[in-house]
């Protein structure tokens, strides 16, 4: 667990918890998470692409926001991180062409706490929830062949983990030229849980259960709780998670 008095949030203090795993089929974690607690930032991408390309390409997500000092203001400091992604996007893309490789990206979600405010920036299918006052809601929303066809009414929520097609993300970076990263944000509460994952979590544990870990309030306990019931279940895919909380000071 990370644990830091944020000079940017003065009313609040934020813990932290990070686990990741290959799973229990993978031999490569193309997952990379960053965890700073310090800085107010915590971060999950998962990379895709043959040859060790998806893991490439998640750790130049990873470092080019870790790199990323906090500026002035929330706006600055959120600018400057869209701005890093933005700059790992054409690395990758570019990258991979000049080698003629195949298509290869990460998605990436990312949390930035700042002045008691949350903002979540993600492309792809790697996810942020919140749990607050008992009920765990997501903050994030897939970009994904299946959550297309649950909007469209084609394939019931209850069944999206089951679909075939489940993998198929519509979003990431470094696939395309330009990188589309969704935006939320919102005022953080005392008491907040916040968990970022991978896919590799979600496709083993439905939102009930996620909450129910979260409940005890231990990070490192919900933390370890949660990667062990994906890998109890045969996870097929990389696991990531962090488990953030946000409490008053004093």
């Amino acid at each position: 667990m990370s644990a830091a008095p944020l000079a940017m949030s003065p009313d609040l203090v934020f813990r932290s918890a990070a686990r990741t795993h290959v799973g229990t089929r993978r031999t490569v974690n193309e997952d990379r998470v960053l965890d700073r607690t310090d800085k107010g930032l915590w971060a999950i991408a998962d990379g895709m692409g043959g040859h060790q390309a998806g893991d490439i390409a998640a750790s130049t997500v990873i470092d080019a926001m870790s790199a990323i000092e906090h500026g002035p203001s929330g706006y600055t400091y959120l600018g400057d991180i869209v701005a890093a992604v933005e700059q790992a996007n054409a690395t990758i893309f570019t990258g991979r062409a000049a080698e003629g490789a195949g298509p290869s990206g990460s998605t990436v979600v990312a949390l930035i706490a700042h002045e008691g405010h949350y903002a979540c920036l993600w492309a792809g299918d790697s996810r942020a929830y919140l749990f607050r006052d008992g009920a765990l809601a997501p903050i994030t929303r897939d970009h994904s062949l299946v959550q297309q066809l649950v909007d469209c009414g084609d394939v019931p929520e209850s069944r999206r983990r089951q679909h075939p097609n489940a993998h198929i993300i519509t979003r990431a970076v470094g696939v395309d030229a330009q990188v589309e990263l969704d935006r939320q944000f919102a005022a953080i509460a005392s008491g907040d849980i916040f968990l970022l994952c991978s896919d590799g979590l979600t496709a083993c544990l439905d939102d009930a259960e996620m909450a129910r870990a979260l409940a005890g309030g231990d990070l490192d306990a919900a933390a370890d709780h949660l990667l062990q019931a994906a890998l109890s279940r045969q996870a097929l895919d990389n696991v990531s998670l962090i488990v953030v909380r946000a409490d008053r000071r004093g």
